[in-house]
């Protein structure tokens, strides 16, 4: 096997770069502008941006990126590895001067997540990981413990992470149907999936279609080498040689052993209140 631990510590070091630019504006009077969708950006999502990105072709010249704040060019189509950042991911709650947000670089080969980095600046905690190789979290003081996921194979007593901005109503049929009464909610996907990969949460499940492949690429990497298990909630591996952005179906990230009764049982309420499906 192809060990991939030069690129797990070449985006540690730039995402840690990347992740203390930002926290000299957090908490300060933003200039925000709005995308596509009504997405909010900020000056700190494109100063991340151009650091990362800089740092990622000065390192890797040869491998492709794919960036929330730069246009699709289509190089991705035309190489084998291409590399997923999400300068700031949970923007929302980073313009509130809130937590719930990471600096996030991903990198897919043949497809695959391979390596991710998460860092939090408010917490100063990282998540790094390579598929089959390392999986940890670094704390504020620089030392790094391995991931270790929760056992729980069936409710009940399931604490689930839920989205805070695009939280959904078939969130609570779900809660109903796997007797789920421990639910916290925050802003970006990084950090949801990094409070499953390390144990915190057993479930993180969005039904809804809004996020895209630089938000699960570097979660996926940790989750998948932690143990656990990121689809979409049918239960599909995601596709990020597609040309479509967005992850349509959904995310269910898990700590492994819930994941087929979540998928069954978000199976049945989707039957349940639509019988065409």
């Amino acid at each position: 096997m192809t060990s991939h631990l030069h690129e797990l510590d070449v985006a540690t070091k730039i995402a840690l770069e990347a992740a203390a630019l930002v926290s000299r504006y957090h908490g300060t009077n933003l200039k925000v502008d709005h995308k596509a969708g009504d997405e909010p950006v900020t000056e700190a999502d494109r100063a991340a941006n151009d650091l990362i990105v800089r740092r990622l072709r000065a390192a890797f010249p040869d491998d492709a990126i794919l960036s929330e704040e730069m246009p699709d060019d289509g190089s991705r189509f035309h190489n084998r590895r291409v590399w997923m950042v999400d300068p700031i991911d949970g923007t929302r709650d980073f313009i509130r001067a809130e937590n719930g947000f990471a600096v996030m670089i991903g990198l897919c080969i043949d497809g695959r997540p391979v390596v991710g980095v998460v860092s939090q600046p408010p917490t100063h905690l990282t998540y790094g990981a390579a598929v089959g190789e390392s999986a940890w979290c670094q704390g504020p003081d620089g030392v790094r413990a391995p991931l270790r996921l929760s056992t729980l194979k069936a409710p009940p007593g399931i604490r689930l992470v839920a989205s805070k901005s695009h939280r959904t109503g078939e969130i609570d049929a779900f809660r109903t149907a796997l007797q789920i009464t421990d639910e916290i909610n925050v802003g970006g996907v990084g950090v949801k999936i990094g409070l499953v990969a390390d144990g915190r949460r057993d479930l993180y499940v969005y039904p809804g279609g809004r996020t895209k492949l630089w938000d699960s690429c570097a979660p996926e990497a940790i989750l998948v080498a932690a143990g656990g298990r990121l689809t979409d909630i049918f239960g599909t591996p995601l596709p990020y040689t597609d040309p479509e952005l967005h992850n349509k179906n959904g995310l269910l990230a898990s700590n492994g052993p819930l994941h087929d009764l979540v998928v069954q049982t978000l199976g049945t309420i989707r039957r349940a209140t639509d019988p065409a499906t």
